[in-house]
Order: C-alpha cells, then sequence, then structure tokens
C-alpha cells in the first residue's frame, strides 16, 4: 500500500485545511486498532469510540482521532441496536428517554467547541475519562442508586456521558457504569447500551459536520477505518459466547488504562 495524502479539516470551519501525509506505517496501525476495537465491542457491547480514540491519538492528531472514529462509530452502533430486533431497541428508548435526551443535547452542544480546545488541553479531556473509568471498572467497584433518586441520576449521569461525548467522541464506560448501577439485566443492558449508543452516535456524527471536525478531508480516513472495525466486530460477536469475556474485558480495560496515560503525557510534554 503506498502512502496516502489526506486533506485534514482539523481546525475551525472557515480556517485553511493543512495536508497530512499519513505513512503505510500509520495506516496499518490504524486498520489494527479498529480491527481491535470492533472486536472489543463485538464481545463486550462497548468501547469501540474509547479504545480507537486512544490508539489513534498517541501517533495522530487527536481532532483526526476523532474525525476517524466518527463513521465506525455510527456503523456498529446501528448493528449493535437492532440485532436483538426492532421491537427490544423501541422499548428500551422509551424506558431511558431522559438519558438519552441528556446524551443528545450535551453531545450536540459540546461537539461545538472540540476545535477551539488547545491540543494539550484535548489529550486531558480524553486521557481522564480513560483512565478514571476504565480504573473504577478494573478494581470492580460497582455504583449503586438509592431508590427514589433514579430520575435525578438520569438526568445527571446523561448530562456527563454527552459532555465526554462531545469531547471526546466516548459516552460508553459511563452508560456502563449507569446501567450497572440500577441493575440492568444483562441481555437488556446490550440492548439498552445499543439504542444509547445509536443515537448519540448520529447525533455526535451530525454535531461534527457542523463543528467541521467531519469533512470532505477527513471523511475518507473515516470510512476506510469502517471495514477493519466491522471485521473485528464480525469476529467479536462470534466469540462472544466461546471465551471467557471476564478475562477479555478485564485485559482490555488494562490497555484502556496505559492508553489514557499516554494521553496524559502527551497533554504534559506535548
Amino acid at each position: 500500500m503506498s502512502a496516502w495524502i489526506c486533506w485534514c479539516g482539523i481546525a475551525k470551519r472557515r480556517s485553511s485545511v493543512r495536508m497530512e501525509l499519513l505513512s503505510t506505517g500509520a495506516w496499518l496501525l490504524a486498520f489494527a486498532i479498529a480491527a481491535f476495537a470492533g472486536l472489543v465491542k463485538g464481545m463486550v457491547g462497548f468501547a469501540l469510540p474509547l479504545v480507537m480514540i486512544s490508539g489513534l491519538s498517541s501517533f495522530l492528531d487527536p481532532r483526526l482521532a476523532l474525525a476517524g472514529i466518527l463513521v465506525p462509530v455510527v456503523a456498529t452502533n446501528g448493528i449493535q441496536t437492532f440485532r436483538a430486533g426492532i421491537g427490544p431497541a423501541f422499548d428500551a428508548a422509551r424506558l431511558h428517554w431522559r438519558y438519552l435526551l441528556m446524551v443528545v443535547v450535551a453531545i450536540f452542544v459540546t461537539a461545538q467547541f472540540v476545535s477551539s480546545i488547545p491540543r494539550e488541553t484535548f489529550y486531558f479531556v480524553l486521557g481522564v475519562p480513560v483512565v478514571a473509568l476504565a480504573t473504577v471498572q478494573l478494581v470492580g467497584f460497582r455504583l449503586s442508586i438509592p431508590k427514589g433518586r433514579e430520575t435525578a441520576a438520569e438526568w445527571i449521569v446523561g448530562l456527563v456521558s454527552g459532555v465526554l461525548g462531545g469531547l471526546a467522541g466516548t459516552w460508553g464506560p459511563t452508560t456502563v457504569l449507569y446501567l450497572l448501577a440500577i441493575g440492568t439485566p444483562k441481555d437488556r443492558q446490550m440492548v439498552v447500551q445499543g439504542v444509547i449508543y445509536g443515537v448519540g452516535s448520529v447525533v455526535l456524527f451530525v454535531a461534527h459536520l457542523r463543528s467541521g471536525i467531519l469533512n470532505a478531508g477527513t471523511a475518507p480516513f473515516s470510512a476506510a477505518l469502517l471495514i477493519p472495525a466491522l471485521a473485528g466486530l464480525w469476529l467479536g460477536m462470534r466469540l462472544q459466547d466461546r471465551m471467557d469475556q471476564a478475562l477479555f474485558r478485564k485485559v482490555t480495560l488494562i490497555l484502556l488504562v496505559v492508553a489514557g496515560l499516554n494521553l496524559l503525557r502527551k497533554g504534559v510534554v506535548g
């Protein structure tokens, strides 16, 4: 594969578009990260944007990394949303409409500020939630929401998830922690995650069309990453019942902590 010239519009709209040369090695690494992210999502139902944004940001501009996840996120979330059928997806949306509403609004609003954040700050925005949320899950901590406060928690956690989604392109970990905290059964949790991620990813996609992160220059890069992401998703779904998911999830979270610490390092040293 020869090197490919990608026009990367990572600045604000109306700003000059600059050209970045991606080497063959960079392409191969990006494909490997997308495939691994798809594999993880196929097995545990979340973490594709978290894996992709962590991995891609380790060697690409974080705004290009964010653009790169958008097409794979929309496509894989769509598959997850309707895998169990339209009925369960509709029921999940009706039951968690408050959470969905907050995620949608917060993603759309905060996504408009991505291009205004200094690069070092952006690394911290990505790194802190990656490390914190992955570590919380890794140590096995489970939140518990007291009876009578479920509605307030749904609004608050939905807002936090949407802000993380708009700025860092990931709202999966907070959503998973919330669903665990309210005692959602495993099968229903997979459907609810699909609906929340699916709706949120469409809003994120549209919001970054408006912000300028996704444009004629970055869209081909994102579309190219869809191929390995779908391949990984397909494999992950087929391995879901054949492998020790608990061990695999633990290894994945360890890798996410390492990736997040790397983002924090880049935020310090530039």
